[in-house]
């Protein structure tokens, strides 16, 4: 607790107005490899408290919309819409086509993680399967030569999973934002050039 309350980005955060911590490294990400653009559409998969949609939503302006999506509630955003339910479920898929409306987006972004268990090998393997999960909703909803984001955290499965990833992309980059800290496996994903 006290790293958490002493951490600059927190602090920062706490001055800025942002949900989380994890707002900056959506914002260098987007700084390094300029993801998001006024009038997109992007979707936040497992967006609670809804740091990276509080960005987002200001990115894509009131031309855009961002779709949140997370099984836990979430407060309102600007430009932002919300469904609460389990990604993993027809229902909450369902929701997504029919706000999508026969459109895809221009940019899906995941800093989902697992709750933790402590068990680390259970715990990794939850983080994998979200990753996959979060590639099947890629393949249906991502328009073709669009870009995908999300957290991986390094270990057993990662290098499998990157095997998996890149044929649907033209290139994937590994990065390690500045607020991420220096001690977590946690890496972010920045896949360019989506192959419908």
């Amino acid at each position: 607790m006290s790293r958490h309350l002493s951490d600059p980005f927190v602090k920062q955060a706490q001055r800025d107005g942002y949900r989380s911590r994890s707002a900056y490294k959506l914002i260098e990400l987007n700084d390094k490899d300029r993801l998001i653009r006024p009038g997109m559409r992007v979707m936040d998969l497992g967006s609670a408290p809804g740091g990276w949609s509080q960005v987002a939503g200001k990115l894509v302006g009131d031309k855009g919309r961002v779709l949140a999506t997370d099984i836990l509630p979430m407060d309102e955003i600007r430009n932002v819409d919300f469904i609460q339910g389990d990604f993993t479920e027809d229902a909450t898929v369902q929701k997504v086509f029919d706000w999508l409306g026969g459109t895809k987006f221009d940019l899906i972004i995941s800093d989902i993680a697992p709750n933790i268990s402590g068990i680390e090998s259970a715990d990794q393997g939850r983080s994998i399967w979200f990753l996959e999960l979060a590639l099947d909703t890629v393949c249906k909803t991502l328009k073709p030569g669009a870009t995908f984001v999300a957290k991986m955290f390094q270990g057993s499965g990662s290098d499998q999973y990157l095997k998996e990833l890149r044929p649907h992309f033209e290139k994937v980059s590994i990065r390690k934002p500045e607020a991420s800290r220096k001690e977590s496996r946690e890496v972010y994903l920045v896949a360019k050039g989506f192959k419908d």
